[in-house]
């Protein structure tokens, strides 16, 4: 998952929670009850919606045919990405719609939006960036929206220049904009929720901050017909069930706990006071018991839909190491520049996030 580059103002629209103002549990009594519930349901098999989840995720990774995690965190297959064509299209006449990267994505939009979907998208640029020469030289930022962009492709006359016009305008949105919640969205309207019981969003928070509603709900025996609890990492994962990582800078070094308790506490005030923010969430579609290993699907991971492989505890709980291994004849031994700024420690893992919660089916 890159980091965003184009922002999109969502308000995500939750009043103070009732079932949290009238809750009086501290901390611990609070997760020590939904660590209850949430292991009462993953003691059951996954049920039908979230077998229905997984294989809608599971399909949707076949056609777009991205990235392969192995679970000592190392990608060993390279699939398409967002802003590529399929290898058997490239300098071909022709092409399947469908192998085409920033199409797929754009179906994940469109699904979201609708006819709103242009104007919700962005591109980005830099004043003068184009013509010039030195690497050094500071450039302000532009941005314009893909519909703007392809009503001025629209004044080109010459139809194929039009087109290629409008294809990169919209490749270029696609770009820039952050789509991995809505993949997620996609995958869970495909599979027959409806808008009452998942917040389709383009950010990852909407739904999660609904999710530790719904637990808050629960405890205080208030009805909630949203589908997702929020349970600690503590808790079997099944299929269909959203892990989720945590990726503010000022929150690297908290635990996971501490991260969930910080969302718990803010569910009472304004959507607008909610600091949490950058997240992303991965659909759980497939847990290997006898290996101890759990698959996920997630959106705009390395810029395609990705397949990741993550270890498990002994217990099938989701293990907190992993971070893969740096030595061995895996080392990276190649110089340094000396115009590059040495880091303190070098992840090996593209599975080390910080993941901190298991977003669980009811």
């Amino acid at each position: 998952m890159r980091a965003p580059v184009c922002a999109i103002v969502v308000a995500i629209g939750l009043a103070a929670h009732p079932a949290f103002a009238q809750a009086d549990r501290t901390p611990a009594a609070f997760w020590k009850s939904v660590q209850a519930t949430c292991n009462a349901t993953a003691a059951k098999p996954a049920g039908e919606l979230g077998r229905r989840i997984a294989q809608t995720a599971i399909g949707e990774f076949s056609l777009f045919d991205g990235h392969r995690i192995d679970s000592n965190g190392r990608l060993f297959r390279f699939g398409l990405t967002e802003a590529e064509h399929g290898e058997e299209e490239v300098g071909g006449p022709q092409a399947t719609l469908g192998r085409l990267g920033w199409w797929r994505v754009m179906k994940y939009w469109r699904a979201l939006y609708g006819e709103d979907t242009l104007s919700m998208l962005e591109a980005r640029g830099y004043r003068d960036a184009s013509s010039a020469t030195q690497d050094t030289e500071a450039a302000t930022l532009l941005d314009a929206s893909a519909a703007r962009l392809l009503h001025d492709a629209d004044g080109v006359t010459d139809p194929a220049a039009r087109e290629i016009l409008r294809e990169a305008a919209l490749r270029a949105a696609i770009i820039d904009t952050p789509w991995s919640a809505a993949f997620v969205s996609y995958v869970i309207r495909q599979s027959g929720v409806s808008a009452n019981a998942f917040r389709f969003a383009n950010a990852h928070r909407g739904y999660i901050y609904d999710a530790f509603a719904t637990s808050a709900a629960e405890l205080a025996k208030q009805p909630d017909e949203r589908i997702y609890r929020a349970c600690p990492l503590t808790t079997r994962p099944r299929a269909g069930d959203l892990i989720c990582a945590v990726r503010e800078p000022a929150l690297a070094d908290a635990s996971d706990a501490a991260v969930r308790e910080r969302i718990r506490a803010e569910l009472g005030g304004s959507a607008e006071a909610r600091s949490i923010r950058r997240t992303h969430c991965e659909v759980v579609v497939s847990v290997d018991s006898g290996a101890r290993k759990l698959y996920t699907i997630g959106g705009n991971v390395n810029q395609a839909v990705s397949a990741r492989k993550m270890n498990l505890r002994g217990d099938l709980k989701v293990s907190a190491v992993q971070k893969g291994h740096c030595g061995g004849a895996g080392a990276w031994t190649l110089p340094q520049s000396p115009m590059q700024t040495p880091h303190a420690s070098v992840k090996c893992s593209l599975n080390d996030k910080k993941w901190f919660v298991l977003l669980q089916l009811r």
